[in-house]
């Protein structure tokens, strides 16, 4: 008995030390972005469009309006296809399509961004000639595709099978089950995974340099070339500019902490009410 105590406090204490490390490392990582990069923030940084080049100040409003757009463009198309991939896999999916769906969602989650990105650019980019924020919304989109299916598909099973038995025997047709008993059951959950997903494309870089190409003034549409926060941390990050060097550090303390609030949400819609705590 005695061995068994040292051997478990011995492990308890490793396994402690290594959970140190892996979180002293994050937060010297946080907070040296932090601190590189805070301090180059300004009202002139969030609203004005770059300089000329060789000259200092400027900001990176248009890199913050064309992330936005290119994401959210990329969210609208890639979430509604997930979540429908998703309620097939989980509801209908326990037969060989469903397999190779899953196997294909897999393999796409693994695939690297910078391939996402050249396959884009053949669909999009080539056909219309020309680089756009379409191009880099549609090769988001083919990153956020599996990622959702995935996640929704895990909270729509976790949705209890009595549930769905009990509204079919009210004699609800099962298409109206899924749609206004599971979907509304599970929205919490994949709306936390979508979340997640989006705050994840929202950090790529290499399928945008094939697709949007970026751009240092306001863009003109869906259809011309567009400027992005992570293609503005890479641009700046390897110019001979120092200026351009702290407006790197500056965008990437941006991104930091639009990850960071996407986080933070989406734990928080994953907390139990306080009802369902109770119950």
């Amino acid at each position: 008995m005695k061995r068994r105590k040292v051997v478990n406090a011995a492990m308890l204490t490793l396994t402690g030390v290594c959970a140190l490390l892996s979180l002293s490392a994050l937060f010297a990582i946080l907070g040296y972005i932090a601190w590189k990069g805070a301090a180059a923030i300004n009202w002139g940084f969030l609203t004005q469009l770059p300089k000329p080049v060789g000259e200092t100040g400027g900001g990176i409003a248009h890199s913050i309006v064309g992330s936005a757009k290119v994401v959210g463009l990329a969210a609208l198309l890639g979430i509604p296809v997930g979540v429908l991939a998703a309620v097939y896999l989980a509801e209908y999916g326990n037969n060989k399509l469903g397999f190779l769906v899953r196997y294909a969602a897999d393999v796409l989650n693994g695939i690297p961004s910078i391939v996402m990105g050249i396959f884009a650019y053949a669909l999009v980019v080539v056909p219309f000639k020309g680089f756009s924020a379409l191009a880099g919304s549609v090769a988001l989109a083919v990153i956020l595709i599996p990622m959702v299916t995935r996640s929704s598909e895990e909270f729509i099973r976790m949705v209890p099978g009595s549930i769905r038995e009990a509204a079919l025997a009210l004699g609800v047709p099962q298409w109206k089950v899924i749609l206004f008993v599971v979907l509304p059951t599970a929205s919490r959950g994949i709306m936390t995974g979508a979340i997640l997903a989006v705050s994840r494309i929202a950090g790529e870089t290499a399928p945008l340099i094939f697709t949007a190409f970026g751009n240092r003034f306001w863009d003109e549409g869906w259809t011309h070339p567009i400027a992005a926060l992570p293609l503005t941390i890479y641009n700046y990050a390897i110019s001979p500019y120092r200026d351009w060097h702290e407006q790197a550090w500056a965008a990437a303390f941006l991104l930091l902490m639009f990850v960071l609030a996407v986080n933070v949400t989406a734990r928080t819609l994953l907390r139990p009410r306080g009802g369902a705590a109770q119950g």
